[in-house]
């Protein structure tokens, strides 16, 4: 994620659904080992405890967005978004092939929030 060719920051976040998007459409579509694996284990178990650090990680990538496209509280706006990346890949794994496009439209909103 993140340095997409020259785009702004608001592209490169909104690219994220494209590409999950494409993902969801998989023949093979899996959902993220790291939610699976939170999930099962619990944050409190050691590969819980890495599952998340590596989300956290993600979200500080979309922070770095937020900041670099000016948006206000770029912390709360990365939790926000997470969300919302986080409920899609749960939607795609429930049969929802859409699911990043209802994200897409619902990160577009999001973004404006935060302007």
């Amino acid at each position: 994620m993140g340095g997409g060719g020259g785009e702004a920051p608001e592209e490169q976040l909104l690219a994220i659904f494209e590409l999950f998007d494409e993902w969801f459409h998989r023949d093979d579509f899996e959902a993220c080992s790291f939610i699976n694996v939170l999930l099962e284990m619990g944050p409190a178990h050691p590969v819980g405890r890495a599952s998340v650090g590596h989300l956290e990680s993600i979200r500080s990538v979309v922070s770095g967005l937020a900041e670099e496209a000016a948006l206000r509280d770029p912390e709360s706006f990365a939790r926000s978004w997470h969300i919302l990346m986080k409920g899609s890949i749960v939607s795609a794994t429930e049969g929802d092939a859409e699911a990043a496009q209802r994200a897409r439209s619902m990160a577009q909103l999001l973004i404006e929030q935060h302007r």
